[in-house]
């Protein structure tokens, strides 16, 4: 025997050895509200990576016309921006993600750094959520 109570429970028996489980709040939304959510999510993503191009383009540009070659806090930054450059060179933007005129050694030093301290924060970020969904 089963049958629904007022606040969304299904009720598995009736009597004593009574046992209620919760529907999943997803159930319960309209299938229009969980439509707006994914797009709302997928714009947002979208307009996201438009601004990050934006700004990418822009800082590289402004980066190039220094005279001085690249150091360790410019490999840094130009470390952490190349993953986010992906989306303008899918569309066929050419963006400057390695510094040609650089110093070298302490150039590389902080690209690589730059680049596993990007990947770190976005791995880690995906991963603690991915954790969180299945508890």
């Amino acid at each position: 025997m089963s049958e629904r109570d007022g606040m969304g429970q299904k009720l598995l028996a009736s009597g004593r050895d009574c046992k209620t489980i919760r529907a999943p709040k997803d159930m319960n939304e309209p299938w229009a509200s969980r439509v707006w959510k994914i797009l709302r999510r997928i714009g947002g993503v979208l307009l996201l990576a438009f601004l990050v191009g934006v700004a990418l383009n822009r800082i590289s540009i402004s980066l190039e016309r220094s005279a001085r070659p690249a150091g360790f806090a410019r490999g840094i930054f130009q470390g952490a921006l190349m993953p986010m450059s992906m989306p303008n060179l899918l569309v066929g933007n050419n963006v400057t993600i390695y510094s040609e005129r650089n110093t070298g050694l302490p150039y590389k030093l902080g690209y690589t750094m730059g680049v596993n301290v990007c990947g770190l924060g976005f791995f880690g970020f995906f991963f603690w959520r991915l954790n969180r969904w299945r508890k």
